[in-house]
């Protein structure tokens, strides 16, 4: 521990050595007795006790705040976390295609944005030293969050990434643009995007392909994942009366695209999100 104002701890020996001046040159009681027995049986009142109680306690104060102002501090230990050196952009499909419910997580159906989040839940709390950030996509991108290795607030913004919050549409390779963006001037060894995605591209100015080359010019490794099942969808829809029904919608993944990306960066794919 150390003092920022060492000098006013000397005040703390003033104070005992006045307290201790003060006690001796207290005035004699003006009644003297013969033997001290009487005074003995005599229990002292409660005004008495306080009395004493409170000159000690006030010796007891003057030194605390000699020692409040001296400001004591404890030095700061300085945690030093050696990183892998890995940078990893998860990229988040969060078009309207992502409220098919044809996943089932713990007994419950749930739709695919769902059980991406669930996915991407217990990847993040996998790694230990790795910096990640999140990028949600639709007809545009946006970064939820940039790279962080706060997970605990990582995983709070991936909590409040929802279907509708931006124009809909499915700009993969936007997606995957601004995920290279957030990426492209870290000094990581390692680099990689983790793209997400359900539908085929149909909105934006850049392409998937034209993406995937850019990713591979800046040595940026991206595994793509399709999230969703082969063949028709149970899609959620309101009835007349407002009640929740299903309708089967098929809902292609482009998987050539998915495939041709991981290819050219030299990762690899999965053709459906793993539960």
């Amino acid at each position: 521990m150390t003092f920022q104002n060492p000098l006013f701890l000397l005040l703390i020996p003033l104070v005992l050595a006045g307290a201790y001046y003060l006690r001796k040159r207290k005035i004699r009681a003006s009644l003297t007795f013969s033997t001290d027995k009487l005074l003995k049986r005599v229990k002292p009142s409660l005004r008495v006790v306080l009395a004493k109680n409170v000159y000690l306690l006030r010796i007891i104060a003057l030194c605390l705040i000699a020692v409040a102002l001296s400001r004591p501090q404890e030095p700061l230990e300085e945690t030093k976390i050696e990183t892998e050196g890995i940078d990893i952009v998860l990229a988040l499909d969060v078009s309207t295609s992502m409220l098919a419910e044809d996943f089932t997580l713990r007994g419950k159906r749930v739709n695919r944005l769902d059980a991406v989040k669930d996915v991407v839940q217990k990847f993040i709390q996998g790694r230990e030293n790795d910096r990640i950030g999140l990028v949600a996509f639709a007809a545009q991108a946006y970064t939820v969050s940039p790279l962080t290795l706060d997970y605990n607030w990582l995983l709070q913004n991936l909590e409040r990434v929802k279907i509708g919050m931006i124009e809909d549409g499915t700009a993969i390779g936007l997606g995957l643009a601004s995920s290279l963006n957030r990426l492209k001037d870290t000094k990581a060894k390692s680099k990689v995007v983790i793209l997400l995605t359900d539908g085929r591209n149909n909105a934006g100015d850049i392409s998937p392909s034209l993406a995937a080359e850019a990713a591979r010019s800046l040595e940026i490794k991206v595994y793509t994942i399709g999230a969703g099942t082969r063949g028709l969808a149970p899609y959620p829809a309101r009835d007349f009366f407002g009640n929740k029904v299903y309708q089967s919608i098929k809902i292609d993944i482009d998987e050539d695209t998915l495939i041709d990306i991981a290819s050219k960066t030299e990762a690899f794919t999965l053709d459906t999100l793993q539960l």
